[in-house]
């Protein structure tokens, strides 16, 4: 759906490159403070005494808050600006990635859910906020909104090993993510001196409960986010158990999103010049498919390929449902409704993910059984890809016209 509808920021070329900033700086730090802990795995679990289910909290516990918290984001719009809810998600993300670097459990955990808390605002409010901000250019900046995301989750993993080393412990890594989001801050608390109305506190219109294409991008959204963030979690694992050593997977782990950054730009870009996605979807999946193939038949034999694959797919996969949030609606109000349930369904499915996947390991000390389930998913996601692409918005599904 085209938007010929003018920005709040056009002719305004200093505060448009502000807002531009300020997304793109929120971005950068939904994702580094949760992947971290992957290439830390035997630290960490050795440090607090852990075995793989009871680690994987600290990436499943993020997820769970997601999933709560997604889903009343679009009230919390109704009673506070979104930029001050940016503000407050940001400061939260600090706390939550400062408590996580205190050696007790208990304490490490409430870091993790405050964590989760703030990145799960941020991950509902920055689809609805790049739809209203850039009317004009949704594909563009959800492309660059994605890429920042993976840049993020790539520069969390590649410099996990690196600053463990540098400081001989590995909490150091984890308290950089407690400092970016201050740094990130400042372009937001100019944005709150300027006037902007984008936001049409209306209903949507449209019941998306009962709507089979907010169900179908649902699904798609859930799968996707269980594949990344099971691999985030565990593939340095894989690779360490397949031969390498913990540098060598970490650093390949951490490649996943170098990979996903072309993918994430391109994708968003191709979706929106596109009516019907349904080939875009199953493209991703022959990727994903392919890949986690690869993993499971000879880890060591190819792991570079199988990585790279890992992220062009999932790097496609997020920014093309990330598109369809703003492709399908058809106001900024629905984008954010789609986006919030999306995303708090979706997560709640994904934070199964790395605790399934982890217990499945700790059963048998195989990767055989979750390889094959995540290739389920992958197929399942596929399928619920092909409905969420077919040509219409939530409206004309709504009313029957598929």
């Amino acid at each position: 759906m085209h938007h010929p509808i003018k920005g709040p920021f056009d002719g305004r070329p200093l505060i448009f490159s502000l807002a531009v900033a300020a997304i793109l700086l929120a971005a950068a730090n939904l994702r580094g403070g949760i992947v971290v802990v992957g290439p830390l795995v035997e630290d960490i679990k050795q440090g607090l005494g852990l075995n793989a289910s009871v680690f994987s909290m600290l990436t499943t516990l993020p997820l769970i808050c997601f999933g709560v918290i997604s889903a009343i984001v679009p009230a919390l719009t109704r009673r506070v600006t979104p930029p001050i809810l940016v503000l407050g998600a940001l400061l939260v993300i600090a706390l939550g990635a400062g408590l996580r670097v205190v050696p007790v459990l208990f304490v490490i955990l409430c870091g993790t859910l405050a964590l989760g808390c703030g990145i799960a605002l941020l991950n509902v409010l920055i689809p609805g906020l790049v739809k209203g901000y850039f009317p004009r250019q949704t594909g563009i900046m959800t492309g660059l909104y994605s890429v920042t995301l993976s840049f993020g989750a790539g520069l969390g993993t590649y410099l996990a090993i690196p600053m463990r080393d540098a400081f001989a412990d590995w909490r150091a890594p984890m308290l950089l993510w407690a400092l970016l989001p201050l740094i990130c801050l400042l372009p937001w608390l100019y944005l709150l001196r300027v006037h902007v109305h984008t936001y049409q506190p209306k209903r949507t219109g449209v019941p998306l409960w009962k709507n089979p294409l907010a169900w179908a991008i649902t699904g798609y959204m859930g799968l996707q986010s269980t594949c990344f963030y099971s691999l985030a979690t565990w593939l340095p694992l894989m690779l360490f158990d397949a031969g390498l050593d913990d540098h060598y997977a970490g650093t390949l782990t951490s490649l996943i999103n170098l990979f996903a950054i072309p993918a994430n730009l391109l994708t968003p870009i191709v979706a929106a010049r596109m009516r019907d996605q349904r080939l875009l979807v199953l493209a991703i999946a022959a990727l994903a498919i392919t890949s986690l193939t690869g993993l499971l038949l000879a880890p060591a034999l190819a792991p570079l390929l199988w990585v790279g694959l890992i992220g062009i797919s999932g790097g496609a996969a997020l920014s093309l449902v990330l598109t369809l949030f703003a492709l399908r609606s058809e106001n900024t109000t629905q984008a954010m409704s789609l986006s919030a349930m999306a995303q708090s369904v979706g997560y709640l499915i994904a934070a199964t993910g790395p605790f399934v996947i982890g217990a499945l390991y700790d059963l048998n000390k195989s990767w055989l059984i979750p390889l094959l389930l995540l290739l389920l998913l992958q197929l399942a996601q596929g399928a619920l890809g092909v409905v969420a692409g077919r040509p219409g918005t939530l409206t004309s599904w709504g009313e029957g016209k598929t």
